[in-house]
């Protein structure tokens, strides 16, 4: 049996709300917060499930990136090249939104740059991404600003301790953020805002009537309100079975300090699929769901041993095969993905509007979507 709301409850906390936003991720916030600087005047309620927005926006790995070279690569020889650059692009702005609302000291943000790793057996790979540099050198140039954003430096290979690695690519625009200090920081300027935040509220359904969107909960309470902006990535489909999107599970483990630590950036591997960094002596490692694509789409958290022992073997045998590590923790995160990875922004009724599908990259895309999701709503 569920407590049903009070009088009071009603009146006090989910009376005359214009807009209650689904989720307070990294997306959820941001689409808040402008609202709210747009129409000071509206009640802007953010309706979250969990304790904390554990959905995507404080289990990533906290990359400020927007594409490593083989990514890329891949991209534009199965998409667009004008779709993939445009996106790009929108990563690229993403990220500057998000250092400019939060600033660089309260994100913990280190342009310490990023390295794509080729082992021996990958020199082709490396070849071809390494013939095409210039190329995409030109076309970022326009969007970063930096001359020379991709650099060979296979080179300085042995100065992080690697075990087979013949070859890096740096990305010299990527940095690092401290993922719990950015979403700290953007629920203080939501609360500072006077943005409203209730967690332990899911979401069952929702159901639109002429003048408002009557929102049914999990203990069966009825919260209405003028607009929602749906704001959950890969759980959307929950609420919408015909969107095109997915979940996907990405598994993290994070290492007990290592005293000396090599390691001093963000990696990729794997066109990406593979994910690693420093972060307080630590190394962070994350990915392989492409690996077991069938288990790993799934909105369940949780690790399974085939992904673990592929995250420990890359640590152990590449990462750091001359000093022998202890995981500290495991965890993982529910991305929202699918056939394109462009996101998801649109009315999909006079009143409903969402702004999912952030493909992995929410860091770099969640400040944006967020922005144009408000955008849409006040459209």
């Amino acid at each position: 049996m569920h407590a049903q709301l009070s009088y009071w409850e009603r009146e006090t906390f989910f009376n005359a709300i214009d807009v209650a936003i689904i989720g307070s991720g990294i997306v959820g916030l941001n689409a808040a917060i402008t609202l709210k600087e747009k129409q000071p005047n509206w009640n802007i309620v953010i309706l979250e499930r969990g304790v904390l927005p554990i959905g995507a926006s404080t289990r990533n790995a906290g990359f400020a990136c927007f594409g490593s070279l083989t990514e890329l690569i891949d991209d534009v020889e199965n998409g667009k090249e004008e779709e993939v650059f445009h996106l790009v692009e929108r990563r690229w702005q993403g990220l500057k939104k998000l250092r400019e609302r939060i600033g660089d000291q309260a994100l913990g943000y280190k342009e310490w740059g990023g390295y794509e790793i080729f082992k021996a057996d990958e020199i082709d790979i490396f070849q071809n991404c390494n013939a095409k540099i210039s190329y995409f050198n030109e076309k970022v140039r326009k969007i970063t600003g930096f001359a020379d954003t991709y650099q060979d430096v296979s080179l300085t290979k042995n100065q992080f301790g690697f075990k087979g690695v013949h070859h890096l690519i740096l990305n010299r625009a990527e940095g690092q953020i401290h993922t719990g200090k950015m979403m700290n920081a953007l629920l203080s300027i939501a609360h500072h805002k006077g943005i409203k935040i209730y967690n332990g509220i899911e979401i069952k359904q929702m159901e639109e009537e002429k003048d408002k969107v009557v929102i049914h909960t999990s203990n069966n309470w009825k919260i209405s309100s003028q607009q929602v902006l749906v704001a959950t990535n890969g759980f959307a489909r929950q609420l919408f079975p015909d969107l095109q999107i997915e979940p996907a599970r990405n598994q993290v483990l994070i290492t007990q300090p290592i005293p000396n630590l090599k390691i001093k950036g963000c990696f990729h591997y794997d066109r990406g699929y593979f994910y690693f960094r420093n972060i307080d002596n630590r190394i962070l490692l994350g990915g392989g769901r492409h690996l077991a694509k069938q288990e790993e789409a799934t909105n369940s958290f949780g690790t399974t041993p085939f992904i673990q022992n592929e995250l420990k073997q890359l640590l152990e045998n590449v990462i750091s095969p001359h000093q022998k590590v202890a995981i500290d923790q495991w965890w993982s995160g529910i991305l929202g993905v699918g056939a394109k990875k462009t996101p998801i922004i649109k009315k999909i009724s006079e009143r409903i509007i969402v702004a999912i599908r952030l493909g992995g990259m929410g860091v770099a895309l969640g400040s944006l979507v967020g922005e144009k999701g408000a955008q849409v709503l006040l459209s």
